[in-house]
This record gives C-alpha cells, sequence and structure tokens, in this order.
C-alpha cells in the first residue's frame, strides 16, 4: 500500500488474470511487510490462493492536470515483494 500510494479503505479495482474475474472494492491493510492480498466476503468467492491479480486505482483528471500526472505502478514477484517500481 505504502509503495503504492494507495490509502486504508481507498476504493480499488481488482482484477483477477487467473480467472478473469473483475471486482470493484475497497482496502483494507494488512500487517506491514506481510503481502497479504485477501478478499473478503462475497468477493471471496472471485478469486483462489495463487490467483494472479492487478489492483488498480485511478481518478478522474481534467485534461490539463491528466497531463501532467504520472501513474505509480509497483511490480511484485512470486510472493507478494516488491520487484520494482515506476
Amino acid at each position: 500500500m505504502g509503495a503504492a500510494d494507495i490509502l486504508p479503505y481507498e476504493a480499488v479495482h481488482v482484477w483477477n488474470v487467473s480467472n478473469g474475474q473483475r471486482l470493484q472494492t475497497y482496502v483494507v491493510p494488512a500487517p506491514r511487510g506481510s503481502g497479504e492480498i485477501c478478499l473478503n466476503g462475497a468477493a471471496a468467492r472471485l478469486g483462489q490462493p495463487g490467483d494472479i491479480v492487478i489492483v488498480a486505482t485511478f481518478c478522474w483528471l481534467e485534461e490539463e492536470a491528466a497531463h501532467r500526472h504520472h501513474p505509480t505502478i509497483v511490480l511484485v514477484d512470486g510472493g507478494n515483494r516488491i520487484s520494482s517500481t515506476g
């Protein structure tokens, strides 16, 4: 969350690469450094442990601000440890 500048309870989209499911939810912090990504409640039916997912936040910007905006991208390895940021 810190590397991606995602706030607790911020809305996110989760795109499950492994099975094609998509959902919108919010972030509940896990212990720092745990690498945990967990789907709770009804969302838990949309993924399995080991699935590859993309977690995305976005915002709506006026055109001028959009030209100045640079997204934060955080890539992780198989253990959900940061491998690169950009």
